[in-house]
């Protein structure tokens, strides 16, 4: 990959993190109602979970799970059980 084409894919990947959306939204409710620590530590995951999501989409991990429909029903699978397990770990702490 060019780094002009590299270069395009990050500023393209930048604006579109700067549209309000759901985690944008997320950092404002967090900064305004629990404060300025909260609200950084949830922007610094929210950069740090796009940049991880960019790299595998630079490394063509895209283009793998589109290509093999196993390996997209599978990832899809793993991310419901992940988000289950969150779920009831979440359960479990508010009725302790």
């Amino acid at each position: 990959m060019s780094f002009d084409l590299w270069l395009t894919f990050v500023a393209a990947s930048t604006a579109l993190l700067l549209i309000p959306g759901p985690t944008v939204l997320l950092v404002l409710s967090y900064a305004l109602s629990k404060g300025r620590g909260v609200a950084l530590a949830s922007a610094s995951g929210v950069a740090l979970g796009d940049l991880m999501a960019m790299t595998a989409s630079l490394l063509s991990l895209g283009a793998l799970v589109l290509a093999s429909a196993a390996l997209f029903v599978g990832l899809k699978w793993i991310g419901a059980v992940y988000l289950i397990w969150l779920g009831i770990k979440l359960i479990r702490r508010s009725a302790a």
